[in-house]
């Protein structure tokens, strides 16, 4: 996990670049799920990136067309991709490529639409589509340019080094993307001007990007996947690869163990709260964005981003205790990923479903939190574990696969 070499290559519609990706399908965050089994947010976004297809224009046709069977849903991990929150990819929204130049295999994420009403918090109103039309249409083919004058000069751009970065200067690179987002754009700014954009398109693009902070998350995220992909599926091996939630489980994978799911029911956020909203408006927790834990930074690097507690609640006290007990829980300190507060310790990596059994200690991670509810959106950041079920279901047949 700690030699892949993972960078961005690529901007295109996800039926174009995402292996197995067709008509009508959906993918979504978290393990397998059926339309009626889905959360709130989940729903929403579901019914949102169907207006988004044209498949129908309201919101009662959306429903009866996934209700009927009219859409098939599969999780992102199937394809090698991941998505925020619901973390729904339809056929053509565009996405991003990430490649490991290392294992030469490739990851998938979603563009990201800033925080609020959006559908990956199960937003789907006029303005959620809008924005999502201007991504495809005018984002996507400035960042498509951008990537093609990187090329000239280099492979892709390097995101192991940029998340490196931005854990020295603050950011946990999950639920705070700030310092990482700046270095992006840093990096980017030269190519998108190169690329001989019309300016109004350029500086839309780029007024975008700047203004929302979590514009490397989704890359982040591939990047945590393309991470963990280079630890799975070896023989014996106990560390998780996969930590991720739909709203209604939360679910594991494990190396040695494939593409086997391990669930529970997903937990409920603790957190802060937008204006109005309280924990009993939120859904149980979502998302493929814990793959950034999984990978060694997010949430078990809280201790680099204790400005992260006015966003998720806590404390700077609660972010160093955080990391301090992640390492009871994972295999090793991440080479890569530092911390300079712990006098340059590095993140806790590789949670080991043998000392999560053993310490009762499961992995805690920053998150956002969507009200209940599909159609209204995210209302606060929090804080998180997972249950330590789905710990001792993976113990359990790990056992019996290994006879043990």
């Amino acid at each position: 996990m700690m030699e892949s070499d993972p960078f961005w290559i690529e901007v295109g519609l996800a039926r174009k670049l995402i292996p197995g990706m067709k008509d009508r399908l959906l993918l979504h965050a978290g393990p397998p799920i059926e339309w009626l089994k889905m959360s709130g947010p989940m729903k929403g976004a579901v019914i949102g990136a169907i207006i988004y297809e044209g498949w129908e224009g309201t919101q009662d046709g959306a429903e009866r067309l996934a209700e009927s069977g009219g859409v098939t849903f599969a999780p992102t991990h199937h394809h090698n991709a991941v998505g925020p929150m619901a973390g729904v990819i339809s056929p053509n929204m565009p996405v991003y490529v990430v490649r490991d130049r290392k294992y030469e295999t490739r990851t998938y994420s979603n563009l990201n639409e800033g925080i609020g009403k959006v559908l990956r918090y199960g937003a789907f109103s006029h303005e959620v589509i809008q924005r999502l039309n201007w991504m495809r249409d005018t984002l996507a083919p400035t960042l498509a340019s951008t990537i093609q004058e990187v090329k000239k000069d280099k492979p892709g751009i390097a995101l192991k080094p940029i998340i490196a970065q931005a854990l020295t200067m603050g950011d946990d690179c999950h639920n705070r993307c700030n310092a990482a987002t700046s270095l992006f754009l840093k990096e980017i700014t030269p190519y998108m001007i190169r690329a001989g954009l019309e300016k109004d398109t350029l500086i839309e693009s780029f007024n975008f990007m700047a203004q929302n902070n979590f514009t490397l998350l989704n890359l982040g995220m591939a990047t945590g996947k393309a991470i963990t992909l280079a630890g799975h599926n070896i023989k014996y091996s106990t560390i998780v690869t996969a930590l991720t939630r739909n709203g209604t489980d939360a679910a594991s994978w494990i190396n040695g163990l494939g593409n086997e799911w391990f669930t529970a029911p997903a937990p409920i956020p603790k957190g802060v709260w937008f204006p109005g909203y309280n924990e009993n408006d939120a859904n149980p927790d979502l998302g493929d964005s814990a793959i950034t834990e999984t990978a060694g930074y997010g949430g078990f690097a809280m201790a680099a981003a204790p400005g992260i507690v006015s966003w998720v609640g806590g404390s700077v006290a609660y972010a160093l205790e955080n990391t301090q007990k992640m390492y009871e829980i994972t295999y090793t300190r991440n080479r890569n990923f530092l911390i300079p507060f712990l006098d340059f310790q590095g993140t806790p990596t590789g949670v080991d479903i043998r000392k999560v059994v053993r310490t009762g200690i499961t992995p805690t991670i920053t998150t956002g939190i969507a009200h209940r509810k599909a159609g209204i959106g995210q209302i606060g950041a929090g804080i998180v574990s997972f249950p330590i079920e789905i710990f001792k279901q993976a113990l359990k047949s790990y056992a019996k696969k290994y006879e043990i």
